[in-house]
């Protein structure tokens, strides 16, 4: 995008002291949200949102130093959107892994500074041809973004088909820490989870989680609240979520970091993934007509003591 269309896009859709657009790593698009309460940048390709920091407070997301902004491929942190599907192709290995939201272009349709001085940017993925070949039904996808005292980032799945559709997703969230082993997550104690480290074997959550090795877990039928316990950072994130029956919790530690190629030296320190979901079995059915929402709700509190 050259910068008339991103003066085109200030004309139409940015709003001073909320909303603004620039060019970003390698002519990559992005808006970014400044408000009373907190600062984000959304990057148009992937509709991803890359950062949120509320005001005078540590970010709370996760973008690696070594993160590549490629045409076609999602930036390592910040929310990856993973639409239609979670993952590989039920059917299909040669189809994209986490379907084709998360590297395609999306459009900008709505930005609106609320009355409590929030700001909402609403974005709509851009249909090409290419799509029709991998996903062959007619829907209409957008993000919500809303950014305020928390963050809120909704995705809406609308079936404009005669026939029901099917889709897997996740919001694929990236969350900053400061260092893996000595924060825990609760809010999962006593869920079955699939643990995909060792081959799908299910078990059962006993207590707070807690990261010492690589960790791929799949926690099913669960739409709790997880909190991010940091003391090292004081505070606790949490990650409240609707239109969700999975949970996610992803860390690739030191070797698979290393064949991932983005992920930069010890980024994985830095770094936990808890994702909101609709995943494995989890599949959602988008009757003719209606929508489907996922949402996740992102908020910080201080906490001089987070240990449990």
């Amino acid at each position: 995008m050259n910068s008339s269309e991103i003066d085109s896009l200030n004309r139409r859709f940015g709003i001073p002291n909320h909303v603004h657009f620039s060019e970003g790593p390698s002519a990559f698009v992005i808006a970014e949200i400044n408000n009373f309460h907190a600062r984000v940048t959304l990057c148009l390709q992937g509709a991803q949102v890359l950062t949120f920091q509320p005001i005078n407070q540590e970010p709370v997301l996760y973008v690696s130093k070594s993160a590549r902004y490629v045409g076609g491929k999602s930036v390592r942190g910040g929310i990856p959107v993973c639409w239609p599907w979670f993952g590989p192709h039920a059917s299909d290995a040669q189809k994209p892994a986490h379907g084709i939201a998360r590297s395609s272009m999306w459009s900008i349709i709505e930005t609106v500074a609320l009355n409590d001085g929030a700001t909402r940017v609403v974005l709509e993925l851009v249909p090409v041809p290419e799509h029709r070949a991998l996903w062959p039904h007619e829907t209409r996808v957008q993000l919500h973004v809303s950014v305020g005292p928390s963050l809120t980032v909704e995705l809406v799945t609308h079936n404009e088909s005669a026939q029901p559709v099917q889709i897997s997703e996740a919001l694929h969230t990236y969350f900053h820490v400061s260092d893996i082993e000595s924060v825990s997550v609760s809010g999962l104690d006593g869920c079955k989870y699939v643990d995909k480290v060792t081959g799908g074997a299910p078990a059962i959550q006993q207590q707070a989680i807690t990261i010492h090795g690589e960790t791929d877990r799949v926690y099913l039928n669960t739409a709790a609240e997880c909190v991010i316990h940091d003391p090292g950072l004081h505070r606790r994130i949490h990650v409240a979520k609707t239109g969700s029956r999975s949970t996610v919790v992803w860390n690739p530690w030191t070797e698979k970091a290393l064949k991932l190629g983005d992920m930069g030296d010890n980024g994985f320190r830095s770094m936990l993934c808890i994702e909101s979901a609709n995943a494995l079995d989890d599949i959602v059915s988008v009757a003719p007509g209606k929508e489907h929402r996922l949402t996740t709700i992102i908020s910080v509190e201080r906490d001089n003591d987070s240990a449990l």
